[in-house]
């Protein structure tokens, strides 16, 4: 387990460090493009990005995890502002000892102070429903492309922030860049 670890919004000296920390972390990952890291590098530069809502974790003054949570919209009947949640990286070597897990619990909180209501996330179900996370249907929100019902998911941080937020979610344009 990291005994000590520090989370923080991350910042201009740290991008290539993170970048480098998210390739390593998706290098050998089964449902990857491989190109978090250049995502994350075009987010910075979106108007969707939130600059205190992409945050790093430190332990022994090494970054060792990274979450970025970027605005999106679910467009229906009526447009609703979220977040989507990605990537979420750690590095191999220190994965498995709560980082993510902080990292994300750290960001949810962070996100709600801020007024945000909502999060979208496209993951591992078994680990993104621990954390409250359901799959979007329930909600009738769907992918903007085919993917399996489960990975879609919704996660409430106001109550009842998804009802009639029915639609189909708009990322920003890097994500199919």
């Amino acid at each position: 387990m990291v005994c000590v670890m520090n989370i923080r919004a991350e910042n201009q000296v740290d991008y290539e460090v993170t970048e480098s920390l998210i390739q390593e972390a998706f290098r050998n990952a089964e449902f990857s493009n491989h190109k978090e890291h250049l995502l994350v590098h075009k987010l910075r530069h979106s108007e969707s990005f939130v600059p205190p809502l992409s945050l790093i974790a430190e332990s022994d003054n090494q970054i060792v995890g990274h979450i970025l949570f970027t605005k999106v919209k679910i467009e229906g009947i009526i447009t609703k502002e979220s977040l989507a949640l990605a990537p979420l990286s750690v590095l191999p070597k220190m994965q498995r000892q709560g980082i993510g897990t902080r990292l994300l619990k750290y960001g949810l909180q962070k996100a709600k102070e801020l007024g945000f209501e909502s999060v979208i996330v496209l993951g591992h179900p078994e680990y993104y429903k621990k954390f409250g996370f359901k799959s979007a249907s329930r909600w009738n929100i769907k992918c903007p492309f085919e993917v399996p019902d489960e990975v879609f998911m919704a996660l409430e941080l106001k109550e009842n922030a998804l009802n009639n937020a029915s639609g189909i979610v708009r990322y920003p344009d890097v994500f199919t860049e």
